[in-house]
């Protein structure tokens, strides 16, 4: 499908925070895939931030397939991705960067000098993180930052009481965050324990962010993170006072939400989302 539509605009001058509850975590995949497919038609030289881990699995997948299928060109396009492990190299199977070569850019027509990830092996770490801070900068900053949530509500490894307004750095990973992370290592004593990622200001200083969160298992975080309090022990609640933020989520993962007949509501009623309402429908 090719949604030939001018992207979501919002006209209000204070933050706004969107919940999309789609039905399915394929549908939920689909829709974040198509809104990152026609900002890159939109704009060729559009800036993405990536995630990894299992939630953007789904969506590379299908920005593959549309890659293949209708041509969709990245090759005027720039990614910086999140995070990396600190001291896992870049040729690491559980990199980050060779993550997201298996799942994305070896699937897609990007030119590899276009797609940025902290180095984790970088002797110099504050160097390295201004540097990422830099790059970032030079290419214009960010149009669209895909984001996932972590069950202690963390945006990329921004774990718990970090700072709200903190730039991209090193930074301890809790227990909790390395047990998640266990499963793609084989065993917890193998999990590194820092990493670097973008500060959650970095975050906000992303045009668009986009949260896709899937599965029951997210669902009282997402209560937290969205209808909650503004707090830095839930990191994803900083998203709120983002000034264009879309949450994506499917039926589970929206199940302690308390307003989502509201939801449901904007996203059938709003004039900018009407190209898409079929697209969630459909899966």
């Amino acid at each position: 499908m090719v949604i030939l539509c001018e992207l979501p605009v919002h006209s209000q001058k204070e933050a706004v925070i969107e919940v999309i509850i789609c039905p399915t975590a394929e549908s939920a995949n689909h829709l974040v895939a198509q809104l990152i497919a026609d900002t890159v038609r939109a704009k060729p030289r559009a800036v993405l931030g990536l995630a990894t881990g299992k939630t953007p699995e789904g969506v590379y997948e299908r920005l593959a397939t549309l890659h293949k299928e209708q041509k969709l060109d990245f090759s005027f396009t720039t990614t910086f991705n999140l995070d990396e492990y600190l001291g896992v190299a870049a040729s690491n199977p559980q990199s980050f960067r060779s993550t997201m070569d298996r799942q994305l850019f070896s699937k897609i027509n990007i030119k590899r000098e276009n797609t940025h990830l902290p180095n984790g092996m970088a002797s110099d770490l504050e160097s390295e993180c201004a540097a990422y801070e830099k790059r970032i900068m030079d290419a214009g900053g960010i149009d669209i930052q895909l984001l996932g949530i972590g069950l202690n509500g963390h945006l990329a490894f921004n774990e718990p009481m970090s700072s709200l307004t903190s730039r991209t750095r090193p930074k301890s990973l809790t227990p909790e965050t390395r047990a998640q992370n266990a499963p793609f290592f084989g065993t917890l004593d193998q999990v590194p324990a820092r990493a670097i990622t973008m500060g959650v200001g970095t975050i906000l200083d992303s045009r668009w962010c986009i949260l896709l969160a899937t599965g029951s298992s997210k669902a009282e975080i997402l209560l937290k993170a969205i209808e909650g309090p503004m707090s830095a022990a839930v990191t994803a609640s900083a998203l709120q006072m983002h000034r264009r933020c879309t949450v994506v989520v499917d039926e589970s993962a929206a199940a302690w939400l308390q307003m989502k007949e509201y939801y449901r509501w904007v996203f059938a009623t709003e004039p900018e989302w009407a190209p898409y309402r079929s697209l969630v429908t459909a899966h």
